[in-house]
């Protein structure tokens, strides 16, 4: 039997949901969509492996989604597939039945990393994709230097790629993926030239790792990047990101192929 655990991330097992702020800021962006559907490929059928809500999955393909938490199945739109209730761990399907699978920012919550990928590329005849962050990136963005707690927690909880590409086994490829100026899916990234938009609460609230932080800390980040805002401290420094349509962080996506 497979251990469920509980770090109170985003898709994590039975969690509550992340409140009001946390759907119109964390929607599928169509260019990051792009590059999953241009890594799946002509694939017909696709296992989501912890599916959540059912961000960037499409009608292009006949979707299984496994999700263990009981809060974020309720949360599936009706029109998507039901989600099956099991962990990447100890998935309930034959060998190869699938022709492609993904993960999209979940591995970083699951018990045995190793085992799950093992399991995927098991069930799975062709490609397996992981969407997922590099934590020894997580640290360069400009946030680092307002709420280090954040992304030190980000870089703890995010297994190093070379822990992927190994249990992934096969050839993979690792891909950068750019994070548009205008981004939808609101992870901290998503903000790069936008920071007055982290001020809100909501926005950060969308983000799990900020709940591994106290009120203090909030305080502090939120008082911090206010006066560097005003002062033009934040724009002397970082400013010339408010017109890059693209960043390049720490954001990357996995292909394995057998």
């Amino acid at each position: 039997m497979v251990m469920r655990t509980y770090d109170g991330s985003t898709g994590d097992v039975d969690h509550p949901t992340s409140g009001p702020g946390h759907v119109p800021h964390r929607r599928p962006d169509v260019r990051i969509a792009h590059v999953i559907a241009q890594a799946l490929g002509d694939a017909r059928t696709v296992l989501n492996v912890g599916a959540g809500a059912g961000s960037y999955e499409t009608a292009a393909h006949t979707i299984t989604a496994v999700e263990p938490s009981l809060a974020m199945r309720a949360r599936r739109p009706a029109q998507l597939a039901t989600a099956i209730d099991a962990v990447a761990e100890d998935l309930p399907f034959a060998d190869g039945q699938f022709d492609a699978s993904m993960t999209l920012f979940s591995v970083h919550q699951w018990s045995d990393v190793e085992a799950g990928l093992r399991e995927m590329r098991r069930v799975t005849r062709g490609p397996v994709v992981v969407l997922t962050c590099d934590p020894a990136r997580v640290r360069d963005f400009w946030l680092y230097e307002y709420a280090p707690d954040v992304l030190d927690t980000e870089a703890r909880h995010h297994p190093p790629l070379h822990r992927l590409t190994a249990a992934l086994g096969g050839t993979t490829t690792v891909q950068p993926v750019p994070i548009p100026l205008d981004c939808t899916d609101g992870f901290n990234e998503a903000y790069y030239g936008r920071p007055e938009l982290l001020l809100d609460p909501a926005a950060r609230q969308a983000c799990s790792a900020w709940s591994f932080i106290d009120d203090r800390a909030r305080q502090a980040f939120d008082a911090s990047l206010r006066r560097a805002l005003g002062s033009g401290s934040w724009d002397e420094a970082f400013g010339h990101l408010r017109s890059r349509p693209t960043y390049h962080g720490s954001l990357v996506l996995l292909r394995a192929t057998p």
